[in-house]
């Protein structure tokens, strides 16, 4: 086959590129270039956005070149903008919690990329060294997405949102490893990047910058309305935060919503904060075409989080009203809530209250 692979300059992505050498298809390194910002800042961390871009996309093709593979590089900086930055700026001044990985995953990575480098190398599949697996199921001919097996490293999560085209034509080598037999197989190609610390965040800085606002302080409240101490800005809290909230009180106090409207950061006790039913909506069903009855899974809120069992049940074609069989805290409004069968994915959505 001729297949694309997304090259980051980092350990997983390599060893994917190695392995399909290996196995004999044409392979191409594939990188986009998306960093918008200040191109001589200092990078404050390992991240998939920031400063430090240029020399991860040199490393990529010294690697490429090593595996004895072409390397395209697609600038990408004006779409990304648009689509991931816009929305996580909007989502935020709704006082919102957004996932912008799982959005660039689905438009970008998955989506815009591939379908360049399939324009200019007619490419059969697009890979990547994303840490899950897929399969055939022959009954329904739908394409279905699984956990990986290293369940540590896992990230299905973050692939929800993938359709039934895009993970038709998507290779996943990595799905069967776990990340120390990774690490070993970059060891013995001698890949320079087996070392690299993983990316803790999709930005390198302070969410202000994106925002494109100065810090904006304002009152934290408990679910009273009475003032506890005030914030620095609502960007900088996050539904769940306990620590850093610089107020004192006879129990912990954790963030359970943020009112951007009035500029306030709403908390709580942990019994205060505990939600037992919530709604995904928009959701996007993958390893099956849908529910027509209430049915027991598994639902996941956040990527690090193991699965919870609950009811899911349909109120239409794209909204699912989740009943918890235990109270969950630290679930916000705009992030990801992804159904498991197991270790099947069976679709996610964005959390609503409401």
């Amino acid at each position: 086959m001729r297949i694309g692979i997304g090259m980051s300059g980092g350990v997983d992505s390599s060893v994917a590129a190695i392995m399909l050498k290996e196995q004999r298809h044409e392979v191409f390194g594939i990188t986009m270039r998306i960093w918008s910002g200040d191109a001589d800042r200092t990078p404050k961390r390992h991240a998939c956005y920031g400063p430090g871009e240029e020399s991860e996309i040199l490393r990529a093709g010294e690697i490429c070149e090593a595996i004895g593979i072409p390397h395209l590089v697609y600038d990408l900086s004006k779409e990304y903008s648009e689509t991931i930055l816009g929305y996580f700026k909007r989502e935020y001044l709704e006082g919102r919690t957004p996932n912008p990985c799982v959005l660039c995953n689905q438009r970008m990575k998955f989506g815009l990329l591939p379908a360049l480098a399939n324009d200019e190398i007619g490419v059969n599949a697009f890979a990547t060294g994303h840490y899950v697996r897929t399969r055939m199921d022959a009954k329904s001919g739908r394409a279905t997405l699984l956990k990986a097996r290293d369940t540590f490293k896992d990230q299905s999560y973050f692939l929800h949102r993938l359709t039934q085209e895009q993970l038709m034509r998507a290779v996943f080598p990595l799905g069967e490893y776990t990340k120390e037999e990774v690490r070993q197989i970059a060891r013995e190609k001698r890949i320079l990047s087996w070392e690299d610390p993983e990316s803790q965040d999709f930005y390198d800085g302070d969410y202000s910058d994106l925002i494109g606002y100065d810090d904006e302080p304002g009152d934290i409240v408990d679910t009273k309305g009475t003032v506890l101490g005030k914030h620095r800005g609502i960007w900088n809290y996050t539904v769940g935060q306990r620590r850093g909230l610089g107020i004192a009180a006879a129990e912990p106090l954790y963030v359970t919503a943020i009112d951007a409207s009035r500029k306030r950061v709403i908390v709580a006790t942990k019994h205060e904060s505990l939600i037992s039913v919530f709604h995904a909506t928009h959701f996007n069903w993958v390893s099956i075409d849908g529910l027509n009855k209430p049915k027991n899974l598994a639902v996941k809120t956040r990527s690090t989080q193991r699965g919870v069992q609950c009811e899911a049940e349909p109120l239409g074609a794209s909204t699912i009203r989740i009943i918890l069989e235990n109270p969950e805290s630290g679930i916000a409004a705009g992030q990801s809530a992804v159904l498991y069968d197991e270790d099947m994915v069976i679709g996610g959505g964005t959390i609503e209250y409401q």
